[in-house]
């Protein structure tokens, strides 16, 4: 009787993150959360699949009237640890999270 072989690969989407993407154009501004890998082919991919389902709330933008293009993309995270607060110049700023054993 022979064994079953067991498949070594990665499932796709283990390497899943979530991301804020904002895009400003033609004096239009939409701001949405997709998930990706986190890599470039990917992220692109994920952002025009989400374009095309067409839920993105498009909202007119005055700020953009130079005719300037972008699109900016951030990492979310939902981190349950306080904020590091530091002091820079007599002002209080948030560093980030503080790494694990210093809370």
């Amino acid at each position: 009787m022979r064994r079953p072989q067991v498949a070594s690969f990665a499932f796709k989407g283990e390497n899943m993150k979530k991301f804020r993407i904002q895009i400003r154009a033609y004096d239009y501004y939409a701001d949405f959360q997709i998930s990706a890998e986190d890599d470039k082919e990917a992220l692109e991919k994920a952002i025009l699949d989400k374009l095309g389902q067409k839920d993105v709330k498009w909202e007119k933008d005055g700020f953009n009237s130079s005719g300037r293009k972008w699109i900016t993309y951030e990492e979310v995270i939902n981190d349950s640890r306080p904020i590091h607060y530091e002091k820079v110049l007599g002002t209080r700023v948030a560093a980030g999270a503080p790494e694990g054993g210093q809370i």
